[in-house]
C-alpha cells in the first residue's frame, strides 16, 4: 500500500512495515559490499596450494579458508600439515584435502592434481608455494645445491603449472606463484636462489601471455625478507638470524621485515576477481626493497 507522509511525501509500504525504499538502500548497500571486497570471491573455489605446511604457504593456506575456499593443500612435513588443516578448520572451512609429498617427485605431482580432481571435481587457483632457501656462491655452490634448488623452485613449478593448466582453462581460473624480490634484484650468497626466483618470474611472465586468451590469469607476488623458518633451514643460526632480522631496518625502506599474512593477503587478491584486469605481473611485497639503491 501507499503511506503518504505528512509533509506529502509518499512511498510504497510492504509486509512487516518495511518500505520499498528501506528495502532498495538495504539491496544497495548489500552489492556495494560485494563489489567493495571481491576477493570474497575465492568463496566456494578450489584452491591447490603447495608448500602449505609452513610459512607463507600456511598462511596462505588459512586466510583461503577464512574467505571459503575449498582447499587442496600439499607439503613435505606432514604433522604441520596436519596442523595447518586444523587451523583451517577451526576457521569454519570445510575439511582440506592433504595431498603430502616432495613435488621433485613426478608421481607426487601427478597425485595432487589427481586427488584434487576426484575430491572436488575442478581446479579453481592454484598457489606455487613450495620452495626452498640455499646459501652459496659460484665458488661454493656446487652442482648438487644447484640441481635441488632448481629442481625444487622451477622444475617442480613448471610441471605441476602444467598438469594444472588444462583444469584452470575450464574455470577460467587463476594461478599465484611465490617469487622473491630475490628474482629482481642480485644479493651476493644466494646465487641458485636467486636464479630461480628470476626464472619463476619469467614464467609467470610467459604463461600470462599464453593463457590470457583462454581467460586464465597468471601473477606472482615478490616477497622482501618475511619471518617465517625459510632462512633457520638455510643455516642460519638464532644469533645470525636475529642479526639479518635487525638489518631490515635499513634493507627495506619501510625499516622492517615482512609478516605472513601480508603477503597472503597479497596472494588472495591476485587470485581473486578483485584482480580480474590484472595478468603477468611480479608485484614487490616487500616493504619498498625493490626500489631501493645504495647512496
Amino acid at each position: 500500500m501507499n503511506y503518504k507522509f505528512g509533509d506529502g511525501s509518499s512511498c510504497d509500504v510492504i509486509s512487516g512495515g518495511q518500505t520499498l525504499l528501506e528495502l532498495k538502500r538495504a539491496n544497495l548497500a548489500e552489492m556495494a559490499t560485494e563489489d567493495a571486497f571481491k576477493v570474497s570471491s575465492l568463496r566456494g573455489k578450489v584452491a591447490l596450494i603447495t608448500g602449505a605446511s609452513s610459512g607463507i604457504g600456511a598462511g596462505t593456506s588459512v586466510l583461503f579458508a577464512k574467505l571459503g575456499a575449498l582447499l587442496a593443500l600439499n607439503g613435505r612435513d606432514v604433522q604441520n600439515l596436519q596442523k595447518v588443516a586444523q587451523q583451517c578448520t577451526e576457521c569454519g572451512a570445510a575439511e582440506p584435502l592433504l595431498v603430502p609429498g616432495d613435488l621433485t617427485d613426478e608421481d607426487t605431482v601427478r597425485k595432487t592434481v589427481e586427488q584434487t580432481l576426484a575430491r572436488f571435481g575442478r581446479l579453481d587457483v592454484l598457489v606455487n608455494s613450495a620452495g626452498i632457501l640455499a646459501m652459496g656462491s659460484i665458488e661454493t655452490t656446487d652442482l648438487a645445491q644447484y640441481d635441488k634448488v632448481m629442481n625444487v623452485n622451477v622444475r617442480s613449478v613448471y610441471h605441476l603449472t602444467q598438469l594444472c593448466v588444462p583444469h584452470l582453462i575450464k574455470t577460467k581460473g587463476s594461478i599465484v606463484n611465490v617469487s622473491s624480490v630475490n628474482g629482481q634484484r642480485s644479493f651476493p650468497g644466494v646465487l641458485a636462489y636467486c636464479m630461480s626466483k628470476s626464472a619463476i618470474d619469467q614464467f609467470t611472465r610467459c604463461i600470462a601471455l599464453e593463457l590470457a586468451s583462454k581467460q586464465v590469469r597468471v601473477n606472482s607476488v615478490c616477497p622482501g625478507v618475511i619471518i617465517t623458518d625459510v632462512h633457520r633451514r638455510a643455516g642460519l643460526d638464532e644469533e645470525q638470524y636475529a642479526q639479518f632480522l635487525a638489518k631490515c631496518k635499513l634493507t627495506h625502506a619501510l625499516g622492517r621485515p615482512g609478516e605472513v599474512e601480508e603477503v597472503a593477503h597479497s596472494i588472495a587478491f591476485l587470485a581473486s576477481d578483485a584482480a580480474s584486469f590484472i595478468t603477468g605481473v611480479n608485484l614487490p611485497v616487500d616493504g619498498g626493497r625493490h626500489a631501493m639503491c645504495p647512496r
